[in-house]
């Protein structure tokens, strides 16, 4: 199986966590760096068709597919654990659903995903966290993390930088 960054052409990613919203209607209009870096993806994947789902039932994924492909992939051919495997394609394809970026950068979610995460018409948090793959948090979700993170903050850069952190 080729490796998933090997699969996508080079496009700069976003960086950095920013506020969004999912509205009435159930969709999350993304940040214009995050709109760009999805155009530019599909655009050379030729495939305007994201997948967003939820591994977790705690944050929600927005996936090109063919990364999402990759996980599937990986779901077929991983049997050190197959009871996690299943559990987490069910996940998947029971919050999960494909969507497509509206010309406004709009992306529409499933409302399973929205009950489970109790994001509907709540504001959350959008970050990039790997190729072909945006996160986005409930503001619980981020309260969370962002305690937790910064609980450790001091220390934990220090250990990085131990080891080349600059």
């Amino acid at each position: 199986m080729a490796n998933v960054e090997e699969q996508q052409p080079a496009v700069e990613p976003p960086r950095g966590m920013y506020p969004g919203r999912v509205d009435d209607k159930g969709r999350v209009k993304l940040p214009t760096a995050f709109q760009q870096y999805f155009s530019d993806l599909t655009d050379k994947l030729g495939e305007k068709k994201l997948f967003v789902a939820s591994l977790d039932r705690r944050i929600a994924q927005i996936y090109t597919l063919n990364v999402w492909r990759h996980n599937e992939n990986f779901f077929d051919s991983y049997t050190g654990d197959p009871e996690v495997v299943e559990n987490v394609r069910f996940n998947a394809q029971d919050l999960g659903a494909e969507a497509e970026m509206d010309v406004q950068g709009r992306i529409t979610l499933a409302p399973e995903l929205r009950r489970e995460l109790g994001i509907e018409n709540q504001p959350v948090r959008v970050v990039f966290v790997g190729p072909g793959r945006v996160d986005i948090y409930s503001e619980a979700v981020y309260a969370e993390m962002r305690e937790k993170a910064a609980r450790k903050a001091k220390d934990d850069v220090n250990r990085l930088k131990m080891v080349g952190l600059k």
